[in-house]
């Protein structure tokens, strides 16, 4: 499973990359920098960043509220809590549904970019589902299922 670490690493990077491409996140200033910076700088300050649009919910596209409601379910029907493999497989589903969120994102503006806020710090926590360590997946797991359940404090 560690030789699939890093071909994974690249994928959620391609896909971070492609939800600042294809929303329209790219600014004027920021082109000298490449797009690797730029997803490892939002890693590091995404979720203290994460509020709500004047007190209000942000609006979210159907998409993506069903793309998380799906990763939801998949977090509350996963029963085989004792094997890494279950973990690892768990992993693959949630990856397809956050890549379908990627793909269907049509947000612009400040929602969109509280969307990505909301997002990125999921790829760390997706990473340690697959590792070979029972306890490794187990926290990765409570951490994810705790953040999804954040979603609806913040988009409707």
């Amino acid at each position: 499973m560690k030789n699939m670490k890093k071909p994974f690493h690249l994928i959620l990077v391609f896909f971070a990359i492609t939800l600042l491409i294809s929303c329209g996140k790219q600014k004027e200033e920021n082109h000298e920098q490449s797009q690797s910076e730029k997803t490892e700088e939002h890693q590091h300050k995404e979720e203290n960043n994460l509020s709500l649009n004047s007190g209000e919910l942000w609006i979210a596209n159907m998409e993506t509220t069903q793309g998380i409601d799906n990763m939801i379910g998949l977090m509350s029907s996963f029963t085989d809590k004792e094997s890494v493999e279950a973990y690892a497989k768990l992993k693959t589903s949630l990856d397809k549904e956050f890549g379908t969120i990627l793909k269907e994102c049509t947000m612009k503006g400040e929602s969109h970019d509280q969307l990505h806020n909301f997002l990125v710090p999921m790829q760390a926590m997706f990473e340690g589902l697959d590792s070979s360590d029972l306890k490794t997946c187990k926290v990765s797991y409570d951490t994810l299922n705790n953040h999804l359940k954040k979603y609806p404090k913040y988009f409707k």
